[in-house]
């Protein structure tokens, strides 16, 4: 075996073993288009229970774009960053998703 390939070998064994990750990327949680007025609600209820969602009150930095679709994405996202950013706490029963690129809208940036 060539030193390259033995090195290769090397850091990803280290990585496996030490769970050092090889690659890293940013996500977010975004609703659903398709998701009915009463699940965003619902989603919405249910994560400003778990964190502050005093942005996307009238007056706050992601009121506008004014829907409940961004108002949803934005607080869903929120939930999901303060859970560690773990799959299932974007599910929000099946109307949430993971994207790998920033949703964000207008001026309202997202963690």
């Amino acid at each position: 075996m060539s030193s390259q390939l033995l090195t290769l070998l090397f850091l990803l064994s280290a990585a496996v073993i030490y769970h050092i990750p090889v690659v890293t990327c940013r996500t977010w949680c975004s609703a659903m288009p398709s998701s009915t007025a009463e699940q965003l609600q619902s989603n919405i209820n249910f994560a400003c229970n778990h964190v502050d969602c005093s942005p996307i009150q009238p007056g706050g930095f992601c009121y506008y774009p004014n829907t409940l679709l961004e108002h949803a994405s934005f607080v869903m996202n929120l939930y999901y960053t303060s859970q560690d950013r773990i799959a299932s706490a974007c599910s929000f029963g099946n109307t949430g998703y993971i994207s790998y690129s920033d949703p964000s809208a207008g001026t309202c940036g997202r963690l």
